[in-house]
């Protein structure tokens, strides 16, 4: 192989290291590449999917690609998450004022969990301005369905970046890419996540407290976890907000209180709210009914 050649990552910054910047530096490093970076867009996000996008204005990416390439000289550039045009005009110029003997545009259309990333005219952007300045264009279709999922193509081009910048074609490139990354185990790519074991936390929290506490922000505290993540765990595993839990499992004791011959005062008591007319606005907000109505039944 000839001297390795630095590589340029132009793409987003990924939190959990699954994709983006960190996860082309982890890829390259790893095999013994010099990798540098351009930030195009800062994501809000975990392993339970992104929240915010914040994209970083055209001129920032610009004076960072001219900063990298005024000092280091990259020869590899991979392309990777450009959301608004003015960013894909941007590199389109820089790849032209700079001419790197290697352009690669890895697709990043939606995330690991199946969000879009880029606007359809942006990609029309993408295709218009980068396509033909690209040596090699990854795009969706060119790739085998196991390897369609984001965080793996995300690999698949830095491990390719990798082999490029030692010299090989792009035949043998692409062949010793798919090797390398099918050493490692599936899910590589993904973060492992703690959903499970926290909301199997949160439903025992509810059996714990639900007749002193019905606020979210109380279990939250009680998780350690923020009330918009216990939010996230929660529709991601029972499609269900935090607070419809917590309600129906309040419901659920009312309903079970009202078959017994406790006065309607005693149960409100027993459950934590302030009186008799309280209980009964919630139990007829949350099922329709007055609790006198499904006691008569």
């Amino acid at each position: 192989m000839n001297v390795k050649q630095s590589i340029l990552t132009i793409t987003g910054s990924d939190g959990t290291g699954g994709s983006g910047i960190q996860a082309d530096i982890r890829c390259i490093s790893e095999l013994g590449g010099t990798v540098t970076s351009v930030v195009t867009s800062i994501t809000v996000q975990n392993t339970l999917g992104i929240q915010e996008f914040y994209d970083l204005p055209a001129p920032i990416v610009r004076e960072q690609i001219e900063a990298i390439f005024n000092d280091l000289q990259p020869q590899v550039v991979k392309v990777g998450l450009m959301r608004n045009i003015e960013v894909v005009e941007v590199v389109a110029e820089m790849i032209r004022k700079y001419r790197p003997k290697h352009i690669i545009y890895a697709p990043v259309l939606k995330s690991t969990k199946g969000e879009e990333l880029v606007e359809p005219s942006v990609f029309h952007a993408i295709k218009e301005k980068v396509f033909p300045l690209c040596t090699i264009v990854l795009e969706p279709s060119d790739l085998p369905m196991k390897d369609r999922h984001h965080g793996h193509a995300n690999q698949l081009s830095a491990a390719l970046a990798y082999y490029i910048s030692c010299g090989e074609d792009e035949n043998a490139a692409l062949f010793h890419a798919r090797s390398y990354l099918s050493q490692f185990p599936k899910g590589y790519t993904e973060d492992s996540s703690r959903s499970g074991e926290l909301y199997n936390l949160f439903l025992n929290a509810i059996d714990r407290f639900h007749h002193r506490y019905s606020d979210v922000f109380f279990y939250a505290e009680q998780l350690s976890v923020s009330a918009r993540y216990l939010g996230q765990v929660t529709r991601h595993i029972a499609n269900r907000s935090p607070k419809a839990i917590i309600d129906e499992r309040i419901t659920e004791d009312i309903t079970t209180m009202l078959a017994t011959n406790k006065p309607l005062k005693e149960i409100a008591l027993m459950l934590g709210f302030s009186s008799q007319a309280h209980l009964s606005r919630y139990y007829r907000k949350q099922t329709g009914k007055a609790p006198s109505e499904v006691r008569k039944r």
